[in-house]
This record gives structure tokens, sequence and C-alpha cells, in this order.
């Protein structure tokens, strides 16, 4: 039986990340089980200094902390997890909510675009996000400056909305949104991966962003760089099978060169609030949705094929699992590498080749990467 506890501590554990957070429940059967496990697991990929678990008592303090705010926990599993974002491989183990945890479930469509934007681009996402909003869709942004607190304040007017941060639900970002997040929360809610306390950073802001496109039916997009922030969601959005949507925008302001060339490779073109609701889809799993290939560098060949290789019910044995070891630490490489590919490059068992990655990045040796793709870690100095 998982206990919040049990979840929170493995969910903090050093090496467990959401991909493998998801893998130990499955072979474990349960977050208890996975914990007794994991020094084992880290010890036999390699690591030499021990796993550093987090303490019972850590995961009680942290608990009792988001209790404090007036917030709440919510895990992978539970009824009330936001469904349309379990769809992800690497949906997160755990969020911390403050307000309605009912919002995350309802149909919604996110809105990002450039922290500088301009007068106009703001002024038309917050009558998108206002009309939208009008029509009983929650609409999803990350409390940036520019089009995401514009898209927020529309919002508001005649909905709901929801704010994704990239800190803790207690430390506002920026701090010129702090009473634009309470009045998010009042009505809607304010959702962060990472535990209370935590101050964002540049790291965080990508894993943000699959949080706001996973949540969403579709994205849209105004104003955005190429290279921008804006433009990751939008990939991500279209990998997990959403519509993008982008609003057109001068050719010569730059700030409008990635909307317009999304526009170019397939993207709902989008001026008004029904050219969204036209083109959005009961749910990710309606057929032809994200038929359009907006990125030449989306999921590779074997990850489109199917879903991505499961723990096998069956374990393998030690024989074979040592065996897959050295198999798997001569293939791997820096570069990504599709584990489908991987397993069939080895010659083994799907259960024998899960079971040495999941003991690797325990150990610190792999990472698993968007796409059920995987890669070493290069060590320091080398």
């Amino acid at each position: 039986m998982n206990t919040a506890i049990d979840c929170l501590r493995l969910a903090r554990t050093e090496g467990v990340g959401p991909v493998t957070y998801r893998r130990l429940l499955r072979r474990y059967g349960s977050a208890g089980a996975a914990l007794e496990a994991l020094p084992g697991l880290a010890q036999a990929g390699g690591r030499g200094a021990p796993l550093a678990v987090v303490s019972r008592e850590a995961a009680e303090r942290e608990l009792e902390r988001v209790r404090r705010l007036q917030g709440r926990m919510v895990f992978l599993g539970d009824a009330d997890y936001p469904p349309l974002l379990a769809l992800l491989d690497d949906a997160p183990a755990v969020l911390t909510v403050l307000g309605s945890t009912a919002v995350l479930s309802e149909h919604a469509v996110a809105m990002v675009g450039s922290r500088n934007a301009s007068a106009n681009g703001q002024r038309m996402a917050e009558k998108l996000a206002e009309d939208l909003a009008a029509t009983s869709l929650v609409i999803v942004s990350g409390l940036a400056r520019g089009i995401d607190g514009a898209a927020h304040e529309g919002a508001l007017r005649t909905g709901r909305t929801v704010a994704c941060v990239a800190g803790g639900i207690d430390v506002p970002y920026p701090p010129e949104h702090a009473a634009l997040q309470a009045r998010i929360a009042a009505g809607g809610a304010v959702v962060s991966e990472a535990p209370p306390g935590t101050a964002p950073q540049a790291r965080h802001f990508p894993r943000r962003n699959r949080i706001i496109a996973g949540l969403s039916l579709g994205v849209v997009v105004v104003e955005a760089a190429f290279r921008s922030g804006s433009l990751i969601t939008a990939r991500l959005a279209q990998d997990a099978g959403r519509e993008v949507f982008a609003v057109p925008g001068s050719p010569l302001d730059p700030r409008c060169r990635a909307s317009n060339d999304l526009i170019r490779q397939g993207a709902h073109l989008t001026e008004r609030a029904e050219d969204v609701v036209e083109n959005l889809p009961d749910h990710p799993g309606r057929e032809g949705l994200g038929r359009l290939p907006l990125f030449a560098h989306g999921p590779t060949p074997e990850a489109a094929e199917g879903s991505p290789a499961e723990e096998p019910s069956v374990p393998a044995g030690a024989a074979e699992v040592a065996l897959a070891r050295d198999r798997v630490l001569d293939l791997l490489g820096p570069s990504p590498t599709a584990v489908d590919d991987l397993i069939r490059r080895c010659q083994l068992s799907a259960s024998a080749v899960m079971s040495v990655l999941l003991e690797l990045e325990l150990a610190g040796r792999v990472e698993t990467l968007p796409g059920n793709r995987v890669a070493m870690l290069v060590e320091a100095g080398h």
C-alpha cells in the first residue's frame, strides 16, 4: 500500500526522476518496497557512495509545510491527479497545489509567449484568454512577465486560470506577480513540482513547461522568438499529441518569428477564440490529433512506433542481468539512444535491460530523456 510519506520520500530521493519513479512503482508494487530496494539497486549500478534516501522526518516536514501554506500534495496515481498530465511518460510524481485540485482535471488551453512582449501582444493574449475562459475553458500559463501575466489577467475576468510555477508555491516569481498568484489560487490553482521554499532556477523552467503542455488540450503561442521557452512548450505539446495554435505577428518583429514559423509548419492560425475552440479536441487520444509534424526533431521513430518500454512483470535472472550490464554499458554513450533500440541490440530480454537502466540511473551514471531515450552522463573532468 502506498502512503503519502513513502511516495514523497521516493519522489524526492536522489536519482529518482519522474520516469524512474513510475518504473520503480511498477516493478515493486509500492513506494515502501521500492525504498527498501533502492540502496541495493544503486550499488549494483556501480555507485560507490551510499544513496541519499530522503528520511521519513524530512518528508513529514515537507507535508506539514504544505499544510501550513493551505496547499495539498497530489501524487501520480491518485484519483484527483490530472488525467491529461498523467499521460506524459515523465509526468511529475508529485504536484503541490494551492487552490483547487479539481480545476486541474477540466478542459484547459495553455497560453504562452514572450516575456518582453509588445503592448499589442499582451492585449491580444488578454483578450484571447478572456474570451476562451468565458467558454468554460481553463487557461494555463506560467505566471511569467509579458504574455503569461496578460493571459492570467484576462482569464480571471471571465473564468479560471492555472499558474504552473518553476519554484516553490511559496516563492512568487517574478516577485511583482505575488498578488496575481494569490488571486489565481483563490479561484483556480497554482501548481509546482518543486518542494516549498525552492527558488526558481533556469533548469527548472523546461520542466515547468512540460506541465503547462501536459495539463492542456492545446497550446496557444503569442509572440515567440526562436530558441525561446514558449517554443519549447509548443514542441512538448506536439510531442504529447496536443494541438498547437499560433497568433500571427509582424514579420519585422523578432518576437514573432518563431510563432509565425509555427503557422508556416502547420499550427492553427489564431486570431480569435473561435479559432481555438473549433479545433480543440475533447481528448488528446482523438484520431488525427498531432497529425502535423511541426518540428523536425520530434520523438525518435522508435518512440513513435508504440508505447515506451515498460518494466516487465517477470523479473530477469541474476545471470542475465549481469550480462545485460556489460552490453548496455558498451552500447550507451553521451548521445541519446532509444530504449527500444537498446533492447533490440542487446539481444536480451526487456526485463534484464530495464533492470540495468534502473540501476545505472540510481547510480547517477545515466539519465532518462524525453522520447523514451537514455544517455550516459559524462563524469566531471572527462
